[in-house]
């Protein structure tokens, strides 16, 4: 009997939220077609190309809005089982409602591990994809996003700096690239270039429409050239904008230019320590959304499934508002990243246990 219920429930569970996922990403796909259509027209996209930068849109906002589905959809089919007496036939049989939980924790565990996966392996690359189509192709206001967003300023050794602006992923090149070198307060030359190319097979980049300025005691001395192959001690991810660079790398890499990044006591670590550390907090989400909705759901209402439903809307929007205001938070203070981007998880969990413990009653 219990096995029959467990399967119906689990069954209920992972198809609704499927459903969901199915419903709403088509919508973002019009929506984002209306918008961006004129533009897309206007530079002549190759359709490849769209149609790469909508598989990668799908992953990306399916990701990034997986928890007010994924609690959208228990509340939807719990509240159904509960105005269909189905939960109330279910706990007078005699099974508790901590029983009743267990195919909602399997399929919270089966979602958060489906989750985590996706923001392992196929999230960096989906993000990279989706970012660099949005920079390669926006015109207007897009511009003014690319031009707030993709400008870098960084320092790659005590004494050297370099900058660039719209960096495109897809061909891995910058624009208005500058390094300059100094010793104490003595600027000792300054590079600067229209274009820097990194070639992945050489190993090396090339500068285009190159000028070098060295600066000299009896006179500076200037070298130019329209193109230019050279080495340089910085890598390719220092070309990247901050959020771009960090939601693009798959989790082992990350790690690694995190660790590089506080050894050259970047100023922007919080930023990256918040994409990792939400790599594994969302994941958990899932069950403390999953927990929250079965406990405001399970109970028969007067206003029915809409009653519910407004209750579930208020509550999953108010999660990814303290989301996103922590982690802002994180990013532009000195506020812990760790505790910023967990303390959704731990306001929310206090919530589910409460409601769960008034839900058992």
């Amino acid at each position: 009997m219990l096995k029959i219920i467990d399967k119906y429930i689990l069954k209920r569970y992972l198809v609704t939220f499927s459903v969901m996922l199915l419903m709403f990403i088509p919508i973002g796909i019009v929506i984002d077609v209306s918008e961006k259509v004129n533009r897309m027209i206007e530079n002549k996209v190759p359709f490849k190309e769209i149609a790469l930068y909508y598989l990668d849109f799908t992953i990306y906002f399916a990701n990034l809005l997986f928890p007010i589905f994924l609690f959208l959809s228990v509340i939807w089919f719990t509240s159904k089982l509960a105005n269909n007496t189905e939960i109330i036939a279910i706990l007078s049989s005699g099974i508790s409602f901590s029983r009743f939980m267990r195919p909602y924790i399997i399929g919270a565990t089966i979602i958060s591990v489906f989750a985590l996966i996706m923001s392992i392996f196929l999230v960096p690359s989906a993000s990279a994809g989706f970012k660099s189509f949005r920079y390669k192709y926006l015109i207007g206001n897009g511009q003014n996003e690319v031009r707030d967003n993709s400008d870098v300023f960084r320092q790659i050794s005590k004494d050297e700096y370099i900058f660039v602006s719209n960096f495109q992923e897809v061909n891995q090149t910058a624009y208005n690239f500058s390094m300059e070198k100094f010793e104490g307060d003595q600027l000792k030359y300054k590079l600067i270039a229209n274009r820097i190319k990194w070639n992945p097979k050489e190993k090396n980049y090339t500068l285009f429409n190159y000028t070098k300025r060295k600066v000299g005691a009896m006179g500076d001395i200037i070298e130019t050239a329209e193109r230019k192959d050279t080495v340089f001690n910085f890598d390719l991810e220092d070309l990247t904008p901050v959020v771009y660079i960090a939601e693009t790398l798959p989790l082992n890499e990350l790690h690694k230019f995190i660790d590089k990044e506080k050894a050259r006591g970047s100023s922007n670590i919080n930023t990256y320590l918040v994409v990792l550390y939400k790599k594994y907090s969302i994941p958990v989400s899932a069950f403390i959304l999953t927990i929250i909705a079965v406990a405001v759901s399970a109970m028969k209402r007067r206003g029915g499934m809409g009653a519910n439903l407004a209750i579930g809307i208020v509550l999953a929007f108010a999660f990814v508002f303290l989301d996103k205001v922590f982690g802002v938070l994180a990013e532009k203070s000195t506020a812990p990243p760790l505790l910023a981007v967990w303390t959704p998880n731990i306001v929310f969990g206090i919530l589910a246990l409460y409601l769960l413990r008034n839900a058992k009653r």
